[in-house]
């Protein structure tokens, strides 16, 4: 779907629905401020009447000007009044744009966030919220009262003059159709500069987060010379919007001065022919003030309200772009009772060019223990991710417990699921915190006992904060071993019926694979299981080995059957991390 500018608008709007009798009440605030603006140089003309009449009263010109200083106080307390309604709204506003921007980006696909920078969508998020402000300050305080007040203005001078409320009129109408002309002609460039604002957050957040990368691999002058030149290439639009605003800027002064003096020197000319009195040249002279005064700033608003949309048009993009996977309309909660998996004929491509999967069938009983092994690329972890559903298969069912996936709620499946990844991701909070993600509900006992279990215990208590200790940004304070010792806590107390294992000890050394075996055990028990696997020592106590090859089961079996295959791919594979020494030890003895 193309977004416009009407579909940024709309979104807003679809915000504020929440807030109509607020924002009714301060559209209303400021509109009886305006009109009593309008009103006060009347008695401003009046007070010079009298004072330049041939009889003028004391008591006259003094209670015009009490009266004038009432309306003024009036206008004070009715602004404040509409600042305060506008400070609630906007706090709440606040809030409701970031939670709704954060809130759909979530649900997008793995697909989705795998294609995106990172520091690009916080971007996005943000800059969606403070277009808003931007606009809504520009709109409530700027444009909603310049429009009444040429109404209320026009309607005035239509009973003083009629030939100078004509010209007035027609000037503020050109004037605002050239400027809201120049908006949209330069909201392309704006555009264009906001995506390269967002380019410049992606470049950075990709090379603070790749620091080491950068450091290890002497990646400094080649990463800087990356954002100098995406910097450059943004400081050449950013020049270029500027350079128009001051062309039109300086166009715009000028016609404002050739019209304010045009229309004061035909005013003085009636004037001199005693066709306006001095209380009504001072009302010309205070209405042509206060108009060019919100009509200078009318062009800077328009502009900037514009740019503001051209920033707010990335995020709602996103909004717009459907979900890839979503719950189907009658989706049910997923019932695991004994675990069972079934891929039936199920086919899968990352790309319609390059199919991952090739009709698969396997299924894996309620409580079993199953391997998946095999060359790089030849769709162990792709077939995880799709009983995840993080990608949706292209043909075929995926069932748990008789179940076709698809047609149970996204998180009620996540619930069944517990995974062990090879290289776990923490928050950046405390060791408390990331272990308890894995049952947020769970006690503090519970999470030291899950802790201990996985081994975690041990090294926890060496930091001077023990739980409560900060893991840094994706768990950077662990080492490798460490994280993954967190990682099986989290699964550990997560307790789910189906669990995975990514080469859940890849990152152990020999002592801290010997506890965590232990412990896997205990995880494993009563839970149908899943284990990607590149080490082969540590799955022959698998129930079923499963060997993959360029996304199709080649063979599958136990791991003494498998060994016992001549010619087998187990086999091969086996030899070539184990049999090795095997066949050594053999030829020594003999």
């Amino acid at each position: 779907m193309r977004v416009t500018t009407w579909t940024i608008f709309r979104e807003y709007l679809r915000s504020l629905k929440r807030y109509r009798a607020l924002v009714t009440f301060i559209v209303v605030m400021v509109a009886i401020a305006s009109m009593i603006e309008v009103a006060v140089p009347l008695f401003y003309k009046r007070f010079f009447d009298v004072l330049s009449g041939p009889a003028a009263s004391y008591t006259v010109l003094r209670n015009t000007i009490v009266t004038i200083a009432i309306l003024n106080g009036c206008i004070w307390l009715l602004y404040r009044l509409a600042a305060a309604g506008e400070i609630y709204l906007m706090g709440n506003m606040n809030v409701d744009l970031i939670q709704r921007g954060y809130d759909y980006l979530q649900f997008h696909s793995f697909r989705f966030f795998s294609n995106s920078f990172v520091g690009s969508l916080v971007k996005k998020v943000t800059r969606f919220n403070r277009s808003f402000e931007t606009i809504e300050d520009k709109i409530l305080w700027n444009l909603y009262p310049l429009a009444l007040r040429i109404i209320a203005v026009v309607a005035v001078l239509f009973t003083v003059h009629r030939t100078i409320a004509i010209i007035l009129l027609m000037w503020t109408l050109l004037f605002l159709f050239f400027n809201y002309w120049f908006a949209v002609w330069k909201l392309p460039y704006d555009e264009r500069r906001a995506a390269k604002d967002s380019e410049i957050t992606g470049v950075l957040a990709d090379a603070i987060t790749n620091h080491s990368n950068i450091h290890l691999f002497s990646g400094f002058r080649f990463e800087l010379a990356r954002l100098q030149n995406v910097a450059n290439q943004w400081r050449k639009l950013r020049v270029f919007t500027w350079s128009l605003e001051q062309v039109m800027e300086s166009a715009q002064f000028a016609l404002a001065i050739l019209v304010e003096f045009g229309l004061m020197a035909l005013a003085l000319r009636y004037w001199r022919d005693g066709l306006l009195g001095v209380g009504t040249f001072v009302l010309l002279q205070t209405y042509f003030i206060q108009l060019f005064i919100r009509l200078w700033d009318f062009g800077r608003n328009v502009r900037n309200i514009y740019e503001a949309l051209a920033d707010a048009r990335e995020m709602v993009e996103v909004l717009y772009t459907p979900h890839e996977i979503t719950n189907a309309p009658a989706a049910k909660m997923l019932r695991v009772e004994s675990g069972h998996i079934e891929l039936k004929k199920v086919t899968f491509s990352y790309h319609q060019t390059r199919t991952i999967i090739h009709g698969i069938d396997l299924a894996i009983a309620g409580g079993q223990k199953v391997a998946l092994i095999g060359p790089s690329g030849s769709g162990k972890s792709t077939i995880v991710k799709l009983l995840f559903r993080l990608y949706e298969i292209d043909s075929g069912k995926l069932l748990i417990d008789e179940q076709n996936i698809q047609k149970v709620t996204q998180e009620s499946l996540h619930s069944a699921l517990s995974l062990v990844p090879q290289d776990p991701i923490l928050f950046h909070r405390t060791l408390m915190e990331n272990i308890r993600y894995g049952r947020r509900d769970a006690t503090d006992a519970e999470v030291i006992r899950a802790a201990t279990l996985a081994h975690c215990h041990e090294f926890i208590n060496d930091f001077p904060n023990g739980y409560e200790t900060f893991v840094g940004e994706r768990g950077v304070k662990l080492s490798g071993g460490e994280r993954q010792r967190v990682a099986i806590a989290r699964a550990i107390l997560r307790d789910a019926p189906i669990l995975v294992l990514d080469e859940a000890t890849s990152s152990l050394d020999s002592h801290s694979e010997a506890l965590i075996q232990d412990a896997l055990k205990n995880l494993m028990h009563g839970k149908t299981t899943i284990v990607i696997a590149h080490r082969l020592s540590t799955i022959q106590q698998m129930d079923r080995i499963v060997v993959l090859d360029h996304g199709r089961i080649v063979e599958q079996g136990s791991h003494a059957s498998l060994l016992k295959t001549k010619g087998s791919m187990y086999q091969k594979l086996w030899k070539i991390q184990a049999g090795g020494f095997l066949v050594d030890e053999e030829e020594e003895q003999e």
